[in-house]
């Protein structure tokens, strides 16, 4: 699994999972469910997010965060944090609640934020626990498509007005929308470096932004090279029984893409020293 993307910046859109730890329930009554929804509304308040959509499962949850601010990672710590004590101690527990760091996608808000509420809102139905995301109680389908007033934690009003200026309209196209998804192909078939979904624009804007952070050190190397191809992708078949190619590839592995030295020599079945001599002969550099 990817390490949860740390670039944040202002109006960032992120779809955020967390898991329990061990595949276990997060959630075991409603009780436990209405307990995170006003804990997510008290941190949407505090960092000043936008929740567009959530859908709290068994033993995983998906939310839908834009940050105003790119302050993700502050009010994720919050979220996970509190939540874990008040479910301790709830349920006479000790020890992690949640299976390490939750995941954030990168999201581009003009051209999939609508996808990815639609995806989140699907998940019982894709699990096979309803056959209509309607019969869910606890996603935001039924706020954002219906009557029932929405949570606290969730603004329905930029999702809405994608539809019609009308509310009545909206919500009946919303639905529509929706529905239209039940076992459609999934959207992460177009997610990139699988942390970012979005256009080329949005992902050159991303490269660009990461790269001058890079330099800052304020994002570690691995986010600093999400686009970066596999290692299958650089040493194909034809590579590898070419040695002076290689030995070409290796080096921008390295020094271009930023694998390590061991990652290279694992993926190659070679002894690290052979890496090592190749960047040593090597004038590539970047």
């Amino acid at each position: 699994m990817a390490r949860p993307l740390r670039i944040e910046f202002e109006g960032a859109l992120y779809h955020v999972t967390s898991r329990g730890n061990e595949k276990k329930d997060i959630f075991l009554d409603n009780k436990d469910r209405g307990m995170f929804l006003d804990i997510l509304a008290d941190v949407t308040a505090k960092y000043n997010w936008l929740c567009h959509a959530y859908c709290l499962m068994n033993n995983h949850y998906h939310l839908l965060i834009e940050t105003p601010e790119g302050n993700l990672s502050r009010g994720m710590r919050q979220l996970n944090g509190i939540y874990t004590q008040r479910f301790n101690k709830r349920h006479g527990r000790v020890g992690h609640l949640f299976q390490g760091r939750y995941k954030a996608i990168l999201v581009d808000k003009e051209g999939y934020l609508l996808e990815v509420a639609r995806y989140i809102v699907l998940n019982p139905v894709r699990a096979g626990i309803v056959d209509k995301p309607g019969k869910w109680e606890w996603s935001s389908f039924r706020a954002t498509g219906f009557n029932k007033r929405p949570h606290s934690c969730l603004t329905v009003q930029w999702i809405l007005n994608q539809f019609s200026e009308d509310i009545g309209i909206a919500k009946r196209e919303y639905v529509k929308f929706v529905l239209a998804g039940i076992g459609k192909e999934s959207i992460w078939k177009e997610l990139k470096a699988q942390v970012i979904l979005g256009g080329e624009g949005f992902i050159e804007m991303v490269k660009t932004m990461l790269q001058q952070r890079g330099r800052n050190k304020e994002v570690p190397k691995t986010q600093r090279y999400v686009w970066r191809p596999s290692l299958e992708e650089i040493f194909t078949e034809q590579v590898q029984r070419n040695r002076e190619l290689r030995n070409k590839k290796i080096t921008e592995a390295v020094y271009k893409y930023g694998y390590t030295q061991a990652e290279v020599a694992d993926y190659l079945g070679v002894h690290y020293s052979t890496i090592s001599k190749v960047l040593n002969n090597s004038r590539f550099k970047t």
